[in-house]
């Protein structure tokens, strides 16, 4: 055999035999590159607590060992940095937004997105909740979460008019019957909770990560404020108790409603507060990808969130960061899921349409 023969069968063997490696041969998709994680609300509230964490932990998870960058980007109760992923951020997948209220929004008012949610790529969801608190010295006076049932004077603060926090906080106080005036716009719960310190607001919501790190050890422990309840995971069909209030001593909503009123809630309001529940609880954290990404890039992200839900360094860091471990939900039916739940009834959303703008009056 000459050796020109030679090359050409040699030549030929390691084509076959690179045409034959399996695919986890080949390089990873993110070795190289840098992810860009948006957040959607302002740098120190909740969800960039999280979404820094995130990230931080996530890093290790990714094959390639990309570098990581967190970028916040707030407004219009965090549209406007959802808004940015659909619209302008890249579509090679190295950019993904860690968002919150977005879900919500969508099944409410879905003209707002400049681009269908719908379109995007769930990389994964963490069920969450909110936790209520007022200040104390509300007249005649807040000594116990009972008393908010005669406060005089109220005034509850929100990030926007349909934002789902809004939305929760009015239908709540409405079903209650609390007299009440609400205020909105705060660009994070930071501002809002700095106005509830000032005395704008005396009512706020907060989800775990902001509650346990800072209401908790300084507002509640000072006595300015109390907290009164919390949102319940609901699944169309059952109350949960999340895993972010697991050890607080404070009631989920109906159980609140069911100590002050004598039974439990229902009608028209409490049939949207579920509704809300069932798609924001379920939904409140995503992490969400353009739409038309590269496949590739969309099954390592679901991987390697999957391997952060099984680290323990992650967990042992959340407990001391938020007080909680975040759990995703992420498979290859997290897309078909998350589309299906956003589905809303006409008549529910139609109610919704007037309810946020009665808010604004």
């Amino acid at each position: 055999m000459t050796s020109l023969v030679m090359r050409a069968v040699v030549l030929a063997a390691f084509c076959a035999a690179v045409a034959t490696l399996p695919a986890a041969a080949q390089e990873p998709f993110y070795k190289g590159k840098r992810l860009t994680i948006m957040v959607n609300y302002a740098a120190g509230g909740p969800t960039d607590i999280e979404g820094r964490l995130f990230a931080r932990n996530v890093a290790r998870h990714l094959a390639g060992g990309p570098n990581i960058l967190v970028q916040n980007m707030d407004g219009a109760g965090g549209l406007v940095g959802t808004n940015w992923l659909g619209e302008i951020a890249p579509k090679d997948g190295t950019a993904m937004g860690y968002l919150t209220g977005a879900s919500w929004l969508y099944a409410s008012e879905p003209t707002k997105y400049r681009v269908d949610f719908l379109t995007y790529d769930f990389v994964a969801y963490q069920p969450g909740t909110s936790i209520y608190y007022v200040r104390t010295d509300v007249a005649p006076g807040i000594k116990t979460a009972a008393d908010l049932m005669k406060a005089k004077g109220l005034v509850s603060g929100g990030l926007a008019a349909d934002n789902s926090k809004d939305l929760l906080m009015r239908l709540a106080l409405d079903m209650l019957g609390v007299s009440y005036q609400h205020v909105t716009g705060y660009r994070s719960n930071n501002t809002a909770r700095m106005a509830l310190q000032q005395k704008e607001i005396s009512f706020f919501s907060e989800s775990p990560p902001g509650y346990r790190s800072v209401v908790e050890p300084t507002l509640v422990k000072n006595g300015l404020v109390i907290p009164t309840w919390y949102d319940p995971g609901w699944n169309g069909e059952n109350f949960a108790v999340p895993r972010q209030v697991e050890g607080l001593t404070i009631p989920p909503f109906h159980e609140y409603y069911r100590s002050v009123k004598g039974a439990g809630p229902s009608g028209q309001l409490w049939d949207v507060y579920l509704t809300s529940l069932a798609i924001n609880g379920a939904m409140q954290r995503m992490l969400v990808l353009p739409p038309g990404v590269p496949q590739a890039a969309l099954n390592e992200l679901r991987a390697a969130v999957l391997k952060l839900n099984n680290d323990a360094a992650f967990a042992e860091e959340a407990r001391k960061v938020v007080g909680f471990v975040p759990e995703y939900v992420a498979g290859p039916e997290t897309n078909r899921q998350v589309r299906s739940a956003l589905a809303v009834k006409p008549e529910i959303r139609a109610f919704v349409a007037n309810y946020i703008k009665s808010a604004n009056k």
